[in-house]
């Protein structure tokens, strides 16, 4: 027990001392700014799984925030009923710039964690923010299109009783292993050093779960208690968005933070910049 308060007190000194809600709200600025785009690429592809738009209104409400998905309502069904392999085209385009910038926001603030120096050229370090945005897309379509749309799919295939309750267990199975593989490269790769695996394991862990735990806790806070729309009226939506997504930037730089203690008590130190 004294080990573990010995690391929370560690993990809130340099949370204190890298201004992470600051780092928060800027990755949230270019999160903000990625999310049309992203949805684009992901609703795209829905008219080719034959589901119907209320159907992944519903699957959007599952997984944003409570009161965010009437903002994109229009949005959602005009790109699911009318198929448009063009605007997949422009959506995967669009959603791999816009989004990288948010990415790059992160590799800036895990760098801060770590108190380094971004020497890599802005060509690499944009390859890199774009690759990783890449596997935190791949992450979401997993993650909705199992656990939400993993019905709908298993009903579509018609698969055997007995085929489709393993379905039932690797859906969820499959979608935690794939978030939690991306949130490791992403804690990996972001920061301009050389870290290994197991030393950003812990944050990893710990991201997963509280990101799971905050956003349900913040979905019921604002479906019981946050009255968004008196205050802001139509823009209601789009600052509860705005504030899941500070929240969410927030985890991520706790689960570096978290690594950052961890990595230098284990001899980290003595790593070189990669």
């Amino acid at each position: 027990m004294k080990k573990i308060i010995d690391y929370t007190k560690a993990v809130i000194k340099e949370f204190q001392k890298d201004n992470v809600p600051l780092l928060g709200a800027a990755q949230a600025y270019y999160y903000l700014l990625s999310i049309v785009p992203m949805l684009i690429l992901l609703l795209s592809i829905l008219p080719y799984l034959n589901i119907d738009s209320e159907t992944a209104i519903q699957a959007m409400g599952n997984v944003l925030p409570s009161g965010t998905v009437d903002v994109f309502r229009e949005n959602i069904v005009a790109v699911v009923e009318q198929p448009n392999g063009g605007l997949l085209t422009v959506g995967i385009l669009g959603t791999l710039w816009s989004a990288s910038s948010g990415i790059n926001a992160f590799i800036q603030s895990a760098n801060e964690a770590y108190e380094v120096e971004e020497t890599r050229s802005f060509i690499k370090v944009r390859l890199l923010a774009i690759a990783l945005t890449a596997g935190m897309i791949v992450a979401i379509v997993v993650a909705l299109a199992l656990p939400v749309f993993g019905q709908v799919l298993i009903d579509f295939i018609n698969l055997p009783a007995q085929t489709e309750i393993l379905m039932q267990v690797l859906r969820w199975v499959i979608s935690i292993s794939v978030i939690g593989l991306v949130l490791m490269a992403l804690y990996h790769f972001a920061p301009n050093k050389n870290i290994p695996f197991k030393h950003i394991l812990p944050g990893a862990v710990i991201t997963a779960l509280l990101w799971q735990v905050i956003s349900l806790a913040f979905s019921f806070y604002v479906t019981n208690f946050g009255n968004y729309s008196a205050t802001y009226g139509s823009l209601g939506g789009v600052i509860i968005l705005m504030l899941w997504f500070f929240l969410t930037g927030i985890i991520l730089m706790v689960g570096a933070e978290i690594n950052v203690v961890y990595h230098r008590r284990h001899g980290g130190r003595k790593s070189k910049a990669a």
